[in-house]
């Protein structure tokens, strides 16, 4: 049975976001490419948009059993993974720069999850996305994601099968963010009207 749902929308960045089940989230070391949806740590998932920059809207459902997929047209295949609750509110975090902001509205009650009986507290994950314009961009692409949520003890997560150059950008990424960040310095003479001479 549905229990709650919440509408939001979610201006994105480069990388996309974060949904997360804890507190403590780190820049991701790898980017789930192939799939919409990867681990980002044992509580949280980073989900990749089609939207380079601009809005997505986000459906987020909680349910007190496994609910169906939604079967209307125009999904893509649908994900789904475990996520560790190390706390009950559920976040929406956007990867910037280099930067996660919280993108949760301030208008919004938060999303609280129903503590379940024993430990450790494991939740399930379902994600739907459709994209009206499939070549990633700028601005509204039309891009929506139905979040599903329930308790559910942790099983192996569902994606779809990864391409040769779905694992060649997954490595890629993965040597620039083990790389040493490099250190610039140049030295300047200035003259006594404050003016750069060399």
């Amino acid at each position: 049975m549905l229990l709650k749902d919440v509408v939001l929308t979610v201006e994105v960045q480069e990388s996309g976001y974060l949904l997360a089940l804890g507190e403590d989230d780190d820049y991701p070391t790898e980017m789930p490419y192939g799939w919409r949806c990867g681990p980002a740590g044992a509580s949280s998932i980073v989900v990749l948009t089609t939207t380079d920059t601009g809005p997505v809207s986000l459906t987020m459902q909680l349910h007190d059993t496994p609910p169906p997929p939604d079967s209307s047209t125009g999904w893509e295949p649908v994900e789904e993974v475990s996520l560790h609750a190390d706390t009950n509110t559920i976040a929406v975090r956007v990867l910037g720069q280099g930067d996660i902001v919280d993108a949760w509205p301030d208008h919004e009650a938060p999303l609280v999850i129903p503590p379940a009986a024993g430990d450790p507290q494991w939740i399930r994950l379902r994600l739907h996305c459709h994209v009206d314009h499939h070549e990633p961009g700028l601005g509204d692409r039309g891009e929506r994601h139905l979040i599903q949520l329930w308790h559910a003890e942790q099983t192996p997560p569902i994606h779809p099968p990864l391409s040769a150059a779905d694992l060649e950008a997954r490595a890629a990424y993965a040597e620039a963010a083990n790389s040493p960040v490099e250190e610039y310095a140049h030295s300047y003479t200035i003259d006594g009207d404050n003016h750069i001479v060399s």
